[in-house]
């Protein structure tokens, strides 16, 4: 399943992990992703949604 966001759009990212000597690794930076069971404001259903820590916030505060 895919790291992203159903709200907000918010997917891996991608850098480098620096050594103390510089040298540069390939790393990822996921994005603090969970299941949530919300409740569709428009139609009142219970919808399950794949979200970011940041994507709830945003519901959270649209309601």
């Amino acid at each position: 399943m895919s790291r992203i966001c159903e709200i907000s759009g918010r997917k891996t990212g991608t850098g480098n992990t620096r050594s103390h000597a510089m040298n540069a690794s390939n790393r990822k930076y996921l994005p603090n992703m969970m299941k949530r069971t919300l409740i569709d404001p428009r139609t009142g259903k219970k919808v399950q949604l794949r979200l970011s820590a940041r994507g709830l916030k945003t519901f959270c505060k649209a309601k």
